[in-house]
């Protein structure tokens, strides 16, 4: 084993173990579990939101219908998908952050972003293109690569100025949220399966191959 491997996996097992969230004044409603895939070899890197309900209880990240629509955005299949050695996988809030009094998820925690989230990527300088899903990585990934959002930019206007982050290294690709609830965000901007997931899908593939 490499010793930047070794330095990845002592991070990524120091990660999974971590209890922050439970041990500090404001706790999770359940025991944490971490999610998160990583490698050393990785080009690629999923960039979401937080783990849901399923995901918690499996321990797999989108082990849910958000994850079959992203596969499909992706043109890959599980297995593809699931290939750490291909595909890192690091939300920005690494656990299951609980419901909140409508029924959906709140957001991530930001204990993760402050304890992890710029260690972990100082470990994968490899990556090559980031899937920055929803508002809270779009923020943190644009600034961390030097690109800071404008501030109260919404997911919806960052998602269609997707053109203007092609060049830029690591390329970022900001999409919106696969949850089955925006398909009426999908309906309304046809251009997103139009224009962004041909180039999407042509990007995967060269970087999973």
């Amino acid at each position: 084993m490499t010793a930047k491997k070794q330095r990845l996996e002592e991070l990524a097992a120091d990660i999974r173990a971590c209890r922050a969230c439970a041990d500090g004044p404001r706790p999770l409603p359940h025991a944490p579990r971490p999610v998160l895939r990583v490698s050393p070899t990785a080009r690629l890197l999923i960039a979401s939101q937080a783990p849901g309900n399923l995901v918690h209880q499996t321990g797999i990240p989108f082990n849910d219908p958000s994850g079959d629509r992203l596969r499909g955005w992706m043109g890959i299949d599980r297995d593809t998908f699931y290939d750490a050695s291909r595909i890192a996988i690091a939300p920005m809030g690494f656990c299951f952050p609980g419901n909140d009094a409508a029924g959906g998820d709140l957001p991530p925690r930001p204990e993760c972003r402050k304890l992890w989230h710029d260690r972990l990527f100082s470990a994968l300088p490899q990556i090559e293109t980031v899937l920055a899903i929803g508002r809270y990585a779009q923020d943190y990934h644009f600034a961390r690569l030097g690109h800071e959002l404008p501030k109260g930019a919404s997911v919806s206007d960052t998602v269609a100025r997707w053109r203007e982050f092609q060049e830029a290294r690591p390329r970022v690709f900001p999409l919106p949220h696969p949850s089955w609830r925006n398909t009426g965000w999908l309906k309304k901007n046809p251009w997103f399966e139009a224009e962004v997931l041909p180039a999407l899908r042509a990007e995967v593939a060269r970087l999973v191959a």
